[in-house]
């Protein structure tokens, strides 16, 4: 399996950010990561699809979407027939807030932005029309200061939208993901030491000394996921990172990832994905470049 390439900004040391507008009339940017963090606005793109990490989504006439450091991702023409699709793609490093400013109380929601970012978010059109006078204002302005502070106030308004969802499974995208409960990072430790295994939830109930029928509602409530959509998108993650990293056949990739047969693997990730295993693959194959 080749490898996925490696792009190199143009942000440099000197820069907060780099935001370069662009329309074009197709999408021929091969799949790709790099380390900056990026925020990525498309429009006139009907038809487009994204591919970040594990997710592949077709796109509506707009797209917004903010990505962490190294996570894979590209837009691609599939059914779009736009021939003037607007791009501003921003690229900032991680850098620009130490941990202690995104320690600071104000800089909470922020902080909790660029955390969730490390899977990707893709943004609702609640939330692209309440921060879409402000990109267009940034895209207008001439760099220095006070461009700076326009493009912090668009990190702090969609750092407040609750209009989005993310994208890659934290398996695949390596994201390290730190709950606010001592208890469910226990759970979360076992369940990725042994997602190849049958997990009982009243072993998971065990480790944190409460009965499976509590244990459910406080996961629930801790990660607005129950249990075992938990233990499937972890097992999805590893799947779809085997799929994209190897050449191992798809029915031993459903059994080494805790799936008990290959009929259920492919219905779930066909589910999950909106491709089966072999599409999924596939997909990923077209978009390698060996560099």
């Amino acid at each position: 399996m080749s490898e996925i390439i490696t792009e190199i900004t143009r942000l440099t040391e000197k820069d907060c950010y780099h935001l370069v507008e662009r329309h074009k009339k197709q999408h021929t940017y091969p799949l790709h990561h790099h380390h900056e963090m990026e925020i990525n606005f498309v429009e006139n793109c009907q038809g487009n699809r994204r591919i970040i990490g594990d997710n592949i989504e077709v796109l509506g006439n707009y797209d917004l979407a903010l990505l962490g450091c190294d996570l894979e991702h590209t837009w691609e023409q599939y059914e779009c027939t736009s021939d003037d699709i607007r791009e501003i793609t921003i690229h900032f490093s991680h850098e620009l807030f130490s941990d202690d400013l995104l320690g600071k109380t104000h800089m909470q929601s922020i902080a909790e932005l660029l955390k969730r970012s490390e899977q990707g978010i893709a943004f609702g059109m609640k939330a692209i029309m309440h921060v879409y006078d402000r990109i267009n204002e940034l895209v207008n302005m001439e760099p220095g200061f006070y461009s700076l502070i326009k493009f912090m106030e668009l990190l702090y308004e969609l750092s407040l939208c609750d209009d989005y969802h993310l994208l890659a499974t934290s398996s695949f995208s390596h994201a390290n993901i730190t709950p606010d409960s001592r208890r469910v990072q226990k759970v979360k430790e076992y369940i990725d030491g042994h997602f190849r295994e049958e997990i009982h939830l009243q072993d998971l109930a065990d480790i944190v000394s409460m009965t499976p029928t509590a244990f459910s509602r406080f996961f629930k409530l801790r990660t607005s996921k129950n249990i075992s959509e938990y233990i499937i998108d972890v097992r999805l993650g590893y799947a779809a990172r085997l799929l994209v990293d190897s050449t191992m056949a798809i029915v031993e990739i459903c059994y080494r990832c805790g799936f008990n047969n290959i009929s259920n693997f492919n219905r779930i990730f066909k589910k999950k994905r909106g491709c089966t295993p072999t599409e999924f693959r596939e997909n990923y194959q077209k978009k390698h470049i060996i560099v």
